[in-house]
Protein backbone atom coordinates (compact mmCIF):
# COMPACT_ATOMS: atom_id res chain seq x y z
CA UNK A 1 0.00 0.00 0.00
CA UNK A 2 2.90 2.38 0.28
CA UNK A 3 4.22 4.11 3.09
CA UNK A 4 3.60 7.20 4.59
CA UNK A 5 5.75 10.09 3.19
CA UNK A 6 7.23 12.07 6.44
CA UNK A 7 8.84 15.39 5.13
CA UNK A 8 11.97 16.72 7.27
CA UNK A 9 12.37 19.72 7.57
CA UNK A 10 14.75 20.96 4.50
CA UNK A 11 12.05 18.97 2.28
CA UNK A 12 9.04 20.96 3.61
CA UNK A 13 10.97 24.34 2.71
CA UNK A 14 12.30 23.00 -0.56
CA UNK A 15 8.43 22.32 -1.39
CA UNK A 16 7.23 25.70 -0.32
CA UNK A 17 10.17 27.00 -2.40
CA UNK A 18 8.58 25.20 -5.91
CA UNK A 19 5.11 26.64 -4.67
CA UNK A 20 6.00 29.63 -4.02
CA UNK A 21 8.35 30.30 -7.19
CA UNK A 22 6.81 29.45 -10.72
CA UNK A 23 10.53 29.01 -11.65
CA UNK A 24 12.94 26.80 -9.49
CA UNK A 25 16.37 25.14 -9.63
CA UNK A 26 16.73 22.98 -7.10
CA UNK A 27 20.17 21.83 -6.71
CA UNK A 28 20.15 18.90 -4.47
CA UNK A 29 22.87 16.31 -3.77
CA UNK A 30 21.87 12.75 -4.33
CA UNK A 31 19.67 11.22 -1.55
CA UNK A 32 17.48 14.77 -0.52
CA UNK A 33 15.11 13.28 -2.21
CA UNK A 34 14.18 15.75 -4.57
CA UNK A 35 11.91 13.53 -6.53
CA UNK A 36 10.05 13.16 -3.18
CA UNK A 37 9.84 16.85 -3.27
CA UNK A 38 9.06 17.53 -6.32
CA UNK A 39 5.69 14.83 -6.38
CA UNK A 40 4.58 16.46 -3.03
CA UNK A 41 4.52 19.89 -4.67
CA UNK A 42 2.72 18.19 -7.52
CA UNK A 43 0.29 16.90 -4.88
CA UNK A 44 -0.58 20.31 -3.18
CA UNK A 45 -1.02 22.10 -6.87
CA UNK A 46 -3.19 19.43 -7.98
CA UNK A 47 -5.33 19.44 -4.80
CA UNK A 48 -5.37 23.33 -5.22
CA UNK A 49 -6.74 22.89 -9.02
CA UNK A 50 -3.14 24.84 -10.39
CA UNK A 51 -1.93 22.36 -12.88
CA UNK A 52 -3.60 20.03 -15.58
CA UNK A 53 -0.54 17.97 -17.08
CA UNK A 54 3.61 18.15 -15.90
CA UNK A 55 5.92 17.02 -18.67
CA UNK A 56 8.92 15.53 -17.00
CA UNK A 57 12.00 15.17 -19.09
CA UNK A 58 14.49 12.81 -17.29
CA UNK A 59 17.01 10.02 -18.42
CA UNK A 60 15.39 7.13 -19.88
CA UNK A 61 16.37 4.57 -16.76
CA UNK A 62 15.28 7.84 -14.27
CA UNK A 63 11.58 7.59 -16.69
CA UNK A 64 11.36 3.85 -15.71
CA UNK A 65 12.79 3.27 -12.15
CA UNK A 66 13.17 6.21 -10.17
CA UNK A 67 9.98 8.68 -10.64
CA UNK A 68 7.09 5.46 -11.02
CA UNK A 69 9.58 3.78 -7.70
CA UNK A 70 9.09 6.93 -5.62
CA UNK A 71 5.04 7.09 -6.84
CA UNK A 72 4.47 3.80 -5.48
CA UNK A 73 6.33 4.18 -2.24
CA UNK A 74 4.65 6.87 -0.98
CA UNK A 75 0.84 6.60 -0.64
CA UNK A 76 0.40 10.17 -0.62
CA UNK A 77 1.43 10.10 -3.81
CA UNK A 78 -0.68 7.25 -5.41
CA UNK A 79 -3.42 9.48 -6.63
CA UNK A 80 -1.03 11.26 -9.51
CA UNK A 81 -1.02 9.09 -12.11
CA UNK A 82 1.90 8.48 -14.43
CA UNK A 83 2.51 7.61 -17.82
CA UNK A 84 5.90 7.20 -19.87
CA UNK A 85 6.19 7.98 -23.22
CA UNK A 86 8.60 5.84 -24.73
CA UNK A 87 8.65 2.33 -26.66
CA UNK A 88 5.76 1.21 -28.50
CA UNK A 89 2.94 2.22 -26.35
CA UNK A 90 3.66 5.67 -26.45
CA UNK A 91 1.54 6.86 -28.54
CA UNK A 92 -1.29 5.29 -27.01
CA UNK A 93 0.39 7.09 -23.12
CA UNK A 94 0.14 10.78 -24.94
CA UNK A 95 -3.85 10.13 -25.45
CA UNK A 96 -4.36 8.79 -22.03
CA UNK A 97 -5.25 11.09 -18.89
CA UNK A 98 -2.50 11.43 -16.60
CA UNK A 99 -0.88 14.25 -14.19
CA UNK A 100 2.79 13.53 -15.33
CA UNK A 101 4.12 12.56 -18.68
CA UNK A 102 7.58 11.18 -18.62
CA UNK A 103 9.74 11.31 -21.44
CA UNK A 104 13.66 11.04 -22.13
CA UNK A 105 15.40 13.97 -23.91
CA UNK A 106 15.41 11.46 -26.93
CA UNK A 107 11.81 11.72 -27.25
CA UNK A 108 10.97 15.45 -27.73
CA UNK A 109 11.57 15.70 -30.87
CA UNK A 110 8.80 13.24 -31.55
CA UNK A 111 7.00 14.97 -28.34
CA UNK A 112 7.14 18.42 -30.17
CA UNK A 113 6.75 17.55 -33.77
CA UNK A 114 2.83 18.10 -32.42
CA UNK A 115 0.88 21.42 -31.80
CA UNK A 116 2.33 21.65 -28.83
CA UNK A 117 -0.13 23.83 -27.51
CA UNK A 118 -2.75 21.68 -27.41
CA UNK A 119 -1.09 18.59 -25.87
CA UNK A 120 -2.33 20.48 -22.53
CA UNK A 121 1.37 21.01 -20.89
CA UNK A 122 1.62 23.19 -18.15
CA UNK A 123 4.41 22.39 -15.73
CA UNK A 124 7.63 21.20 -17.01
CA UNK A 125 10.08 19.54 -14.82
CA UNK A 126 13.42 18.64 -16.18
CA UNK A 127 15.06 15.86 -13.79
CA UNK A 128 19.45 15.93 -14.55
CA UNK A 129 18.92 19.33 -15.81
CA UNK A 130 22.83 19.37 -16.65
CA UNK A 131 22.07 17.33 -19.28
CA UNK A 132 20.85 20.96 -21.12
CA UNK A 133 23.93 22.43 -19.85
CA UNK A 134 25.19 23.20 -23.03
CA UNK A 135 22.59 25.77 -25.49
CA UNK A 136 24.17 24.59 -28.72
CA UNK A 137 23.01 21.22 -29.13
CA UNK A 138 19.40 20.20 -30.63
CA UNK A 139 17.77 18.78 -27.17
CA UNK A 140 17.90 22.34 -26.07
CA UNK A 141 16.91 24.04 -29.32
CA UNK A 142 14.03 22.12 -29.53
CA UNK A 143 12.83 23.04 -25.36
CA UNK A 144 13.36 26.64 -26.59
CA UNK A 145 10.82 27.21 -28.11
CA UNK A 146 7.87 25.68 -26.23
CA UNK A 147 9.19 26.87 -23.09
CA UNK A 148 6.38 29.90 -22.66
CA UNK A 149 3.83 27.56 -22.67
CA UNK A 150 4.71 26.12 -19.35
CA UNK A 151 3.28 28.40 -16.60
CA UNK A 152 5.28 26.86 -14.18
CA UNK A 153 9.21 25.17 -15.12
CA UNK A 154 11.39 23.33 -12.69
CA UNK A 155 14.68 22.37 -13.26
CA UNK A 156 16.17 19.35 -11.07
CA UNK A 157 19.89 18.49 -10.82
CA UNK A 158 22.57 17.99 -7.70
CA UNK A 159 25.49 19.25 -10.46
CA UNK A 160 24.55 22.29 -11.77
CA UNK A 161 27.99 23.06 -13.29
CA UNK A 162 30.18 20.48 -13.85
CA UNK A 163 32.42 21.90 -16.05
CA UNK A 164 32.49 25.12 -14.99
CA UNK A 165 29.84 28.59 -14.76
CA UNK A 166 29.38 28.68 -18.25
CA UNK A 167 27.32 25.25 -18.01
CA UNK A 168 24.53 27.50 -15.99
CA UNK A 169 23.29 29.55 -18.80
CA UNK A 170 21.39 27.34 -20.63
CA UNK A 171 19.54 25.37 -17.40
CA UNK A 172 18.62 29.04 -15.86
CA UNK A 173 17.65 30.27 -19.57
CA UNK A 174 14.90 27.37 -19.39
CA UNK A 175 13.68 28.89 -15.80
CA UNK A 176 13.73 32.45 -16.40
CA UNK A 177 14.06 32.56 -20.32
CA UNK A 178 17.33 34.57 -19.69
CA UNK A 179 16.29 37.02 -16.83
CA UNK A 180 19.12 36.39 -15.31
CA UNK A 181 21.58 35.89 -17.00
CA UNK A 182 20.70 36.89 -20.46
CA UNK A 183 19.19 36.15 -23.87
CA UNK A 184 21.89 34.31 -25.88
CA UNK A 185 25.38 32.47 -24.29
CA UNK A 186 27.32 34.96 -26.28
CA UNK A 187 26.41 38.18 -23.51
CA UNK A 188 26.61 35.80 -20.63
CA UNK A 189 30.23 34.89 -21.66
CA UNK A 190 31.23 38.40 -22.41
CA UNK A 191 29.71 39.67 -19.28
CA UNK A 192 31.11 37.24 -16.81
CA UNK A 193 33.85 35.53 -18.68
CA UNK A 194 37.23 36.79 -20.74
CA UNK A 195 38.62 34.44 -23.45
CA UNK A 196 42.01 32.83 -23.37
CA UNK A 197 43.74 29.63 -24.24
CA UNK A 198 44.40 28.92 -28.19
CA UNK A 199 42.32 30.93 -30.25
CA UNK A 200 40.43 32.73 -27.36
CA UNK A 201 37.93 29.23 -26.89
CA UNK A 202 38.64 29.01 -23.51
CA UNK A 203 36.49 31.18 -21.34
CA UNK A 204 37.76 32.14 -17.66
CA UNK A 205 35.93 34.49 -15.35
CA UNK A 206 36.25 38.03 -14.57
CA UNK A 207 36.95 38.61 -10.98
CA UNK A 208 34.47 39.29 -9.17
CA UNK A 209 31.88 37.29 -11.96
CA UNK A 210 31.17 34.39 -9.89
CA UNK A 211 29.54 36.55 -6.94
CA UNK A 212 27.33 38.22 -9.66
CA UNK A 213 26.27 35.09 -11.24
CA UNK A 214 25.68 33.59 -7.58
CA UNK A 215 23.35 36.87 -6.91
CA UNK A 216 21.37 36.79 -10.27
CA UNK A 217 20.47 33.61 -9.81
CA UNK A 218 19.81 32.99 -5.86
CA UNK A 219 15.97 33.61 -6.30
CA UNK A 220 15.34 31.02 -8.15
CA UNK A 221 17.65 28.12 -6.46
CA UNK A 222 17.25 26.20 -4.10
CA UNK A 223 20.61 24.14 -2.94
CA UNK A 224 21.29 22.04 0.15
CA UNK A 225 24.11 19.38 0.68
CA UNK A 226 23.34 15.84 1.86
CA UNK A 227 26.74 15.99 4.24
CA UNK A 228 24.53 18.83 6.18
CA UNK A 229 21.33 17.17 6.69
CA UNK A 230 21.90 13.43 6.34
CA UNK A 231 24.95 11.16 7.80
CA UNK A 232 26.67 9.90 4.93
CA UNK A 233 29.81 7.59 4.62
CA UNK A 234 33.35 9.15 5.00
CA UNK A 235 35.12 9.69 1.36
CA UNK A 236 38.46 8.51 1.14
CA UNK A 237 40.45 8.87 -2.26
CA UNK A 238 43.28 6.38 -2.61
CA UNK A 239 45.42 6.90 -6.19
CA UNK A 240 46.76 3.47 -7.40
CA UNK A 241 49.73 4.66 -9.59
CA UNK A 242 50.55 2.42 -12.39
CA UNK A 243 53.25 1.86 -15.08
CA UNK A 244 52.78 1.11 -19.03
CA UNK A 245 54.93 -1.71 -20.14
CA UNK A 246 57.47 -0.73 -22.45
CA UNK A 247 55.86 -1.68 -25.77
CA UNK A 248 52.82 -0.11 -24.63
CA UNK A 249 54.89 2.91 -23.78
CA UNK A 250 56.46 2.93 -27.35
CA UNK A 251 53.00 3.26 -28.26
CA UNK A 252 51.62 5.46 -26.37
CA UNK A 253 54.87 8.06 -27.33
CA UNK A 254 54.03 7.88 -30.22
CA UNK A 255 50.16 8.52 -30.47
CA UNK A 256 51.40 11.46 -28.08
CA UNK A 257 53.76 12.99 -30.39
CA UNK A 258 51.49 13.20 -32.83
CA UNK A 259 49.08 14.63 -30.36
CA UNK A 260 51.80 17.46 -29.26
CA UNK A 261 52.26 18.31 -33.42
CA UNK A 262 49.03 19.05 -33.90
CA UNK A 263 49.34 21.11 -30.54
CA UNK A 264 51.90 22.76 -32.01
CA UNK A 265 50.39 23.72 -35.72
CA UNK A 266 47.18 25.20 -33.33
CA UNK A 267 45.24 22.15 -35.20
CA UNK A 268 43.50 21.80 -32.28
CA UNK A 269 41.47 23.74 -29.48
CA UNK A 270 38.97 23.10 -26.99
CA UNK A 271 36.09 22.47 -29.06
CA UNK A 272 38.02 18.68 -29.94
CA UNK A 273 40.46 18.53 -27.57
CA UNK A 274 38.83 15.82 -26.19
CA UNK A 275 38.48 13.45 -29.56
CA UNK A 276 42.02 14.22 -29.61
CA UNK A 277 43.32 12.65 -26.49
CA UNK A 278 40.94 9.83 -27.21
CA UNK A 279 43.41 7.25 -28.02
CA UNK A 280 45.84 7.95 -25.01
CA UNK A 281 43.02 7.63 -22.66
CA UNK A 282 42.48 4.05 -24.70
CA UNK A 283 46.01 3.17 -24.72
CA UNK A 284 46.39 3.81 -21.10
CA UNK A 285 43.58 1.82 -20.02
CA UNK A 286 44.96 -1.18 -22.47
CA UNK A 287 43.32 -1.51 -25.72
CA UNK A 288 42.93 1.12 -28.64
CA UNK A 289 40.27 1.34 -31.76
CA UNK A 290 41.84 1.56 -34.89
CA UNK A 291 39.93 4.01 -37.70
CA UNK A 292 38.32 0.71 -38.83
CA UNK A 293 36.80 0.45 -35.29
CA UNK A 294 38.51 -2.64 -34.86
CA UNK A 295 40.07 -3.10 -30.78
CA UNK A 296 43.60 -3.15 -30.84
CA UNK A 297 44.89 -4.85 -27.66
CA UNK A 298 48.12 -3.07 -25.97
CA UNK A 299 48.31 -4.21 -22.43
CA UNK A 300 46.74 -5.66 -19.53
CA UNK A 301 48.00 -3.32 -16.23
CA UNK A 302 44.66 -1.78 -15.41
CA UNK A 303 42.63 -4.95 -15.33
CA UNK A 304 45.38 -6.70 -13.32
CA UNK A 305 45.01 -4.02 -11.08
CA UNK A 306 41.19 -4.15 -10.71
CA UNK A 307 41.49 -7.98 -10.35
CA UNK A 308 43.82 -7.89 -7.36
CA UNK A 309 41.80 -5.30 -5.89
CA UNK A 310 39.01 -7.43 -5.99
CA UNK A 311 40.91 -10.47 -4.62
CA UNK A 312 42.28 -8.34 -1.98
CA UNK A 313 38.63 -6.83 -0.98
CA UNK A 314 38.38 -10.58 -0.31
CA UNK A 315 34.39 -10.36 -1.19
CA UNK A 316 33.54 -6.56 0.10
CA UNK A 317 31.50 -5.57 -2.31
CA UNK A 318 32.91 -3.06 -5.13
CA UNK A 319 31.42 -0.79 -7.49
CA UNK A 320 33.88 -0.70 -10.23
CA UNK A 321 33.89 2.00 -13.64
CA UNK A 322 34.47 1.48 -16.74
CA UNK A 323 34.11 3.46 -20.14
CA UNK A 324 34.88 1.64 -23.09
CA UNK A 325 33.59 -1.53 -24.79
CA UNK A 326 36.55 -2.80 -24.93
CA UNK A 327 37.82 -1.99 -20.84
CA UNK A 328 34.33 -4.06 -20.44
CA UNK A 329 35.70 -7.01 -22.08
CA UNK A 330 39.01 -7.32 -20.59
CA UNK A 331 37.67 -6.83 -17.39
CA UNK A 332 34.97 -9.50 -17.93
CA UNK A 333 37.86 -12.13 -18.96
CA UNK A 334 39.42 -10.91 -15.94
CA UNK A 335 36.82 -11.23 -13.13
CA UNK A 336 34.67 -13.92 -14.76
CA UNK A 337 32.13 -13.94 -17.62
CA UNK A 338 29.27 -14.60 -14.63
CA UNK A 339 30.60 -10.82 -13.48
CA UNK A 340 27.22 -8.35 -13.75
CA UNK A 341 27.34 -5.34 -15.46
CA UNK A 342 25.25 -2.13 -16.15
CA UNK A 343 25.69 -0.48 -19.21
CA UNK A 344 24.91 -0.46 -23.44
CA UNK A 345 23.04 -2.67 -24.17
CA UNK A 346 21.26 -4.35 -20.56
CA UNK A 347 17.43 -3.40 -21.03
CA UNK A 348 15.47 -1.71 -17.94
CA UNK A 349 14.18 -5.15 -16.76
CA UNK A 350 17.45 -6.93 -16.41
CA UNK A 351 19.18 -3.34 -14.83
CA UNK A 352 16.08 -3.47 -12.07
CA UNK A 353 17.17 -7.23 -11.40
CA UNK A 354 20.84 -6.18 -10.84
CA UNK A 355 20.04 -2.95 -8.69
CA UNK A 356 18.03 -5.20 -6.38
CA UNK A 357 20.49 -8.31 -6.10
CA UNK A 358 22.94 -5.21 -5.66
CA UNK A 359 21.16 -4.41 -2.77
CA UNK A 360 20.33 -7.10 -1.19
CA UNK A 361 23.74 -8.09 -0.91
CA UNK A 362 24.29 -10.71 -3.24
CA UNK A 363 26.67 -9.34 -5.56
CA UNK A 364 30.49 -8.67 -4.11
CA UNK A 365 31.38 -6.85 -7.91
CA UNK A 366 29.29 -4.76 -10.16
CA UNK A 367 31.15 -3.52 -13.40
CA UNK A 368 29.43 0.25 -14.44
CA UNK A 369 29.40 2.09 -17.48
CA UNK A 370 29.68 5.83 -16.10
CA UNK A 371 27.29 7.38 -18.55
CA UNK A 372 24.90 4.34 -18.00
CA UNK A 373 25.16 4.52 -13.76
CA UNK A 374 25.66 8.13 -13.09
CA UNK A 375 22.10 8.89 -12.72
CA UNK A 376 19.09 7.32 -11.62
CA UNK A 377 20.21 4.31 -10.01
CA UNK A 378 20.13 3.00 -5.88
CA UNK A 379 22.96 1.48 -4.98
CA UNK A 380 23.60 2.50 -0.99
CA UNK A 381 21.89 -0.62 0.39
CA UNK A 382 24.37 -2.98 -0.89
CA UNK A 383 26.80 -2.32 2.37
CA UNK A 384 29.56 -0.81 -0.44
CA UNK A 385 32.33 0.86 0.64
CA UNK A 386 34.92 0.56 -2.37
CA UNK A 387 34.26 2.54 -5.50
CA UNK A 388 36.78 1.57 -8.49
CA UNK A 389 37.83 3.46 -11.09
CA UNK A 390 38.98 2.00 -13.53
CA UNK A 391 38.59 4.01 -16.69
CA UNK A 392 38.81 8.33 -15.38
CA UNK A 393 36.91 10.29 -17.20
CA UNK A 394 37.04 14.53 -17.73
CA UNK A 395 33.35 14.82 -16.71
CA UNK A 396 33.24 15.65 -13.79
CA UNK A 397 30.01 15.13 -13.02
CA UNK A 398 29.72 11.55 -13.97
CA UNK A 399 32.84 11.21 -12.35
CA UNK A 400 31.32 12.46 -8.66
CA UNK A 401 27.81 11.16 -9.37
CA UNK A 402 28.89 8.11 -10.48
CA UNK A 403 30.54 7.20 -6.47
CA UNK A 404 27.48 9.07 -5.22
CA UNK A 405 25.61 6.68 -6.17
CA UNK A 406 26.83 4.48 -3.09
CA UNK A 407 28.11 7.45 -0.83
CA UNK A 408 24.18 8.57 0.21
CA UNK A 409 21.94 7.82 3.15
CA UNK A 410 21.36 4.48 3.19
CA UNK A 411 24.82 3.07 3.05
CA UNK A 412 25.78 2.07 6.59
CA UNK A 413 29.18 1.45 6.02
CA UNK A 414 31.66 4.08 7.80
CA UNK A 415 33.53 5.18 4.83
CA UNK A 416 33.45 4.47 0.85
CA UNK A 417 37.09 4.53 -0.54
CA UNK A 418 37.67 5.34 -4.14
CA UNK A 419 39.99 3.50 -5.93
CA UNK A 420 41.09 5.43 -8.97
CA UNK A 421 43.66 3.59 -10.90
CA UNK A 422 46.43 6.18 -12.71
CA UNK A 423 48.60 5.08 -15.38
CA UNK A 424 51.80 7.44 -14.61
CA UNK A 425 52.90 9.99 -16.79
CA UNK A 426 50.04 9.96 -19.31
CA UNK A 427 46.83 11.52 -20.11
CA UNK A 428 45.22 9.70 -16.48
CA UNK A 429 47.25 12.22 -15.06
CA UNK A 430 45.78 15.09 -16.45
CA UNK A 431 42.36 14.12 -15.97
CA UNK A 432 43.07 13.87 -12.08
CA UNK A 433 44.30 17.20 -12.18
CA UNK A 434 41.37 18.77 -14.70
CA UNK A 435 38.71 16.56 -12.15
CA UNK A 436 39.89 18.59 -9.41
CA UNK A 437 40.04 21.79 -10.61
CA UNK A 438 36.52 21.83 -11.45
CA UNK A 439 35.90 20.13 -8.31
CA UNK A 440 36.91 23.40 -6.58
CA UNK A 441 34.99 25.52 -8.84
CA UNK A 442 32.04 23.71 -8.35
CA UNK A 443 32.13 22.87 -4.99
CA UNK A 444 33.08 26.82 -4.38
CA UNK A 445 30.17 28.43 -5.77
CA UNK A 446 28.16 26.11 -4.52
CA UNK A 447 28.70 26.68 -0.84
CA UNK A 448 29.19 30.34 -1.68
CA UNK A 449 25.49 29.94 -3.07
CA UNK A 450 24.44 28.10 0.24
CA UNK A 451 25.64 31.23 2.44
CA UNK A 452 23.78 33.59 -0.01
CA UNK A 453 20.60 31.85 0.37
CA UNK A 454 20.55 31.87 4.37
CA UNK A 455 21.61 34.66 4.60
CA UNK A 456 18.60 36.06 3.00
CA UNK A 457 16.23 33.28 5.06
CA UNK A 458 13.35 34.73 6.54
CA UNK A 459 13.39 33.05 10.29
CA UNK A 460 10.25 31.02 10.27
Amino acid sequence: MGEEWKPLDYQRRAVKFLLQNPVAGLFLDPGLRKTSIVLAALKILKREKMFTRALIVAPLRVCYSVWPSEGRKWRDFHDLKMVILHGKDKEKNLDKEADIYLINPEGLQWLFARNFKSLGFDILVIDESSKFKASNTKRFKLLKPVLRHFSRRYILTGSPAPNGLLDLFSQIYILDLGAALGQYISHFKHNYFYPTGYGGYEWRLQPGAEKRIQERIAPITFHLEAADYLELPKLVINDIKLQLPPAAREVYREMERELIARLERNEITAMNAAAATMKCRQIANGGVYDDMKTIHHIHDVKTEAVVDLVDELGGSPVLIAYEFDHDLKRLLKGLGKDTQYIGAGVDPKKLAKIEEAWNRGELTKLLGQMTSVAHGLNLQEGMCSHVAFHSLTYNFELYTQFFRRVLRSGNKAKKVVVHRFIMEDTVDEAMVAALEAKDRTERGFLHALKRHLFSRRTPT
